[in-house]
């Protein structure tokens, strides 16, 4: 069998798998091929077939592989890998309050959370959540926890706590795609489907606060998936994992190369121990910056137990799946100033606008992100205004780590 279309995951369990054993694939086909379909893959009834990028996901027997892999419009075929979910500290660190001082709190932009779903019932997200689906079953309700902790950290309003713990751009609209079910687990192909489903119904920032434990180079299918969506105009804001402090440790899609990858500081302005460091691979420097990511109070689904619970409403919880939220949100304020601006020149603002931690560039990527500075390059201080404006100084809250 031709091992040159298999990834490298693939190769290894085809060497050690007997030929029976079912195994979940994601399959590309070269682009413009007359044939998109092999008869293969045709005869599954429960094959996706995805449409941003020439490719399928399918459960082939591993035995089936060679035949496959004989079709001329194949071009590879990767494993469908397990993901899992990961999570968190603060808004006045990276000076949000002093946007919403100037108006600017999300309105009108939609950031989509590709998560465990969400608890549409708290009073945080009340009247702003436009779209919903679910990829793992019939609701996108959230079981878990961690997909309402992590939209709340981006656009919670904190309602009720009386508006203390609010999120980044409390007034976005909020889109849901659950691809991970309520234990945390879920496959690549779901998320993937999740993606599409969140560009196709208008997202214009993508929250993807999951991710693999294997390090990557950015040609796993999710990356390059992720890749095209960012060149077709939408900013996917993706965690770097939390598998640090040792180096070349930040998984898939956080190795992608268009997306934003986010790791975890602390309240004393440090890298947070556990988050992911570069460089990935194929070499290059990851994470691309960090934020806030030690101990997040943020809101918690109904009837869940992630992270350490305040009360019925507020969970703490630790990790770059919740320093990612926070680069979503500031994305949205940064969209809503100025929407003409593109995914690239918002990744090249907010790294050109951090707080240098002293640390290696693999560690802490460009550094701890300064929302305000950024903002204040698409938004300059008129004349007459130059007098500043007071800091707000609520936070978000301090915890453990998922």
């Amino acid at each position: 069998m031709s091992h040159d279309k298999l990834d490298k995951p693939l190769r290894a369990l085809v060497a050690s798998t007997p030929a029976d054993q079912p195994v979940r694939l994601i399959v590309q086909f070269r682009r413009n091929s007359p044939v998109q379909r092999p008869a293969l893959i045709a005869a599954r009834p429960s094959a996706y077939y995805f449409n941003r990028l020439p490719a399928a996901a399918v459960e082939l027997a591993i035995g089936e592989l060679e035949q496959l892999l004989s079709n001329r419009y194949v071009e590879r075929v990767w494993q469908d890998l397990p993901v899992h979910t990961m999570l968190d500290v603060s808004v006045p660190k990276i000076q949000a309050p002093r946007l919403w001082e100037e108006g600017r709190k999300g309105a009108g932009i939609k950031i989509a959370f590709v998560d465990t779903g969400i608890d549409d019932a708290h009073t945080d997200f009340r009247g702003r959540i436009v779209a919903t689906t679910s990829l793992v079953g019939r609701s996108a309700r959230d079981g878990n926890g961690h997909g309402t902790h992590v939209a709340s950290v981006a656009a919670g309003s904190g309602a009720a706590s009386q508006g203390k713990y609010r999120g980044v751009a409390p007034e976005a609209q909020i889109m849901v795609a659950k691809v991970l079910a309520d234990d945390g687990s879920g496959f690549t192909s779901d998320v993937m489907a999740g993606v599409e489903w969140a560009a196709d119904q208008g997202a214009q920032v993508i929250n993807l606060s999951l991710g693999s434990d294997e390090p990557g180079d950015g040609t796993d299918a999710l990356s390059v998936l992720c890749d095209q969506v960012v060149r077709q105009g939408i900013v996917v804001c993706v965690a770097a994992g939390n598998m640090g402090p040792g180096r070349g440790t930040v998984g898939t899609p956080g190795c992608a190369h268009e997306v934003i990858t986010v790791g975890a500081s602390t309240d004393q302005d440090d890298v947070a121990p556990f988050s992911a460091r570069g460089p990935t691979l194929d070499g290059r420097t990851k994470p691309d910056l960090l934020c806030p990511g030690e101990g997040i109070i943020g809101a918690r689904a109904y009837r869940t137990s992630v992270g350490n619970p305040l009360d019925s409403r507020y969970t703490e919880i630790s990790g770059t799946s919740m320093a990612t939220p926070h680069a979503s949100g500031a994305c949205a304020l940064l969209l809503e100033a100025k929407p003409d601006l593109t995914p690239a020149q918002i990744k090249t603002l907010l790294m050109q606008h951090t707080v240098h931690l002293e640390q290696d560039a693999q560690a802490q990527g460009a550094g701890r992100l300064d929302l305000y500075a950024a903002y204040r390059t698409v938004v300059p201080v008129a004349p007459a205004a130059r007098s500043g404006c007071l800091t707000s100084l609520f936070r978000l809250g301090r915890g453990s780590r998922g």
